[in-house]
């Protein structure tokens, strides 16, 4: 899934967990509350596949702490989670708190399926991240993990052809000025790579001052001068200082790969994929990406949320709100390398800033400063898919930049009205 390594994307069948303070059961099924607590049920998918155990322990650690309220947690296949969610929801059966990604709160934040939280402490959360799980000046989640898109660079290769590092100072221009001195064809060295999709579209058409849509959602706007500009800033790329379809772009793994062969001296893609590089035979770092009239890095976060019909909201907030931000659930997701907390004190990040590849592990945080979140919409799958095949006609010359975007946003108005 291109730039979104936040879950787990195991497709076995839904695994259903009863966790209490004593351990781990079985039951599917609502257990009666134990005389004097509350329950509250949790549904998830990002624990599947393999960070059961350390839900488990972030589970008993909350008991432990609130021994007045037993959580029993439902595990889910990201493949089949929003199916069940949404029909749980529908039918009035939703667990009192789940787990929701940012392009799916958007949703349910919408119809009215979520609770208010009252009292959240949001200090204690990196700003951009918080501020994703509110809408209209009402919180209706809490962050619960991210992951973010950098700038990948081969030390080796800048070395090798004289030019100076990135630093998060550097703009589109200096980008592509230095590409240009990197690109080496006979040696089938290349400069840069950005895929040319929807999802590095949106991002550099915020970085250039566009917007992808109109404030309320209804209309498509990014058929504008800055994003013009911004999709000739991918497309010029291609061919010259970035790989083509022909070269095998675009293929499963092509980047990594090209990337790791020291073939290729800057790389736009996530956070994710610093521990597939860790045994790269070549020095390397990163930097906050480069923006033209601002900065705007790509964000991706889940969140967690309380449903309106919880019975036990109260303590529905208590358990999500450990969760986010324990101190227990940081110290696990980072000792078991289970995403990243959303938590704004960064001394309690120090066993993952102090990690010594990539050395600017801050850039991680840093880009957090200034975000691009996905544009949402209903429909979409078929809005991504849309844009990216019209971009990627542009890219391959079949059609002029300026009428594969106005194509795409005529598309994309259609879906909107439907």
């Amino acid at each position: 899934m291109r730039h979104l390594k936040t879950v787990g994307l195991g497709l076995t069948a839904a695994l259903a967990l009863t966790l209490t303070a004593c351990g781990q059961g079985s039951a599917t099924k609502q257990a009666a509350a134990p005389e004097g607590k509350s329950v509250v049920r949790y549904m998830n998918f990002s624990s599947n596949d393999g960070h059961e155990k350390d839900l488990t322990a972030i589970v008993n650690a909350f008991q432990t702490a609130n021994p007045n309220i037993t959580v029993q947690v439902e595990t889910v296949p990201y493949a089949d989670y929003f199916t069940k969610l949404q029909t749980s929801v529908a039918g009035g059966t939703a667990a009192d708190a789940f787990e929701l990604n940012y392009e799916n709160f958007v949703t349910y934040a919408k119809n009215g399926s979520l609770a208010e939280l009252k009292g959240v402490d949001t200090a204690a959360y990196k700003k951009s991240l918080v501020d994703a799980f509110n809408d209209g000046g009402k919180q209706y989640g809490v962050p619960e993990s991210f992951s973010n898109v950098v700038l990948f660079y081969n030390k080796a290769l800048f070395k090798k052809a004289g030019v100076a590092e990135p630093t998060d100072a550097w703009t589109w221009k200096d980008e592509q000025a230095a590409a240009a001195k990197l690109t080496d064809k006979g040696a089938k060295v290349w400069g840069d790579y950005q895929p040319v999709s929807y999802n590095e579209f949106y991002k550099v058409l915020a970085q250039n001052g566009g917007e992808f849509l109109n404030a309320d959602r209804t209309e498509a706007t990014f058929n504008s001068p800055q994003g013009v500009e911004a999709a000739k800033f991918l497309i010029d790329k291609v061919g010259k200082t970035m790989p083509t379809e022909a070269d095998g772009a675009g293929t499963p793994d092509f980047d990594s790969k090209l990337f790791k062969s020291g073939k290729l001296a800057m790389w736009h893609t996530g956070i994710w994929m610093f521990s597939a590089m860790a045994q790269a035979p070549f020095d390397w770092d990163v930097v906050v990406e480069p923006g033209n009239t601002k900065k705007a890095s790509a964000m991706f976060v889940n969140g967690l949320v309380v449903s309106a019909a919880s019975k036990n909201a109260d303590a529905a907030q208590k358990w999500v709100t450990f969760l986010a931000s324990s101190d227990d659930t940081t110290k696990t997701r980072l000792a078991t390398s289970w995403e990243l907390p959303p938590v704004a004190d960064e001394a309690k990040l120090a066993p993952y800033l102090d990690q010594k590849k990539p050395a600017n592990r801050k850039a991680v945080f840093s880009a957090l400063e200034e975000t691009v979140l996905p544009p949402v919409i209903e429909r979409q799958q078929e809005m991504q898919d849309l844009v990216t095949a019209e971009l990627t006609s542009a890219a391959a010359g079949r059609k002029p930049v300026e009428k594969a975007l106005a194509d795409a946003q005529t598309k994309v108005n259609g879906l909107l009205k439907k």
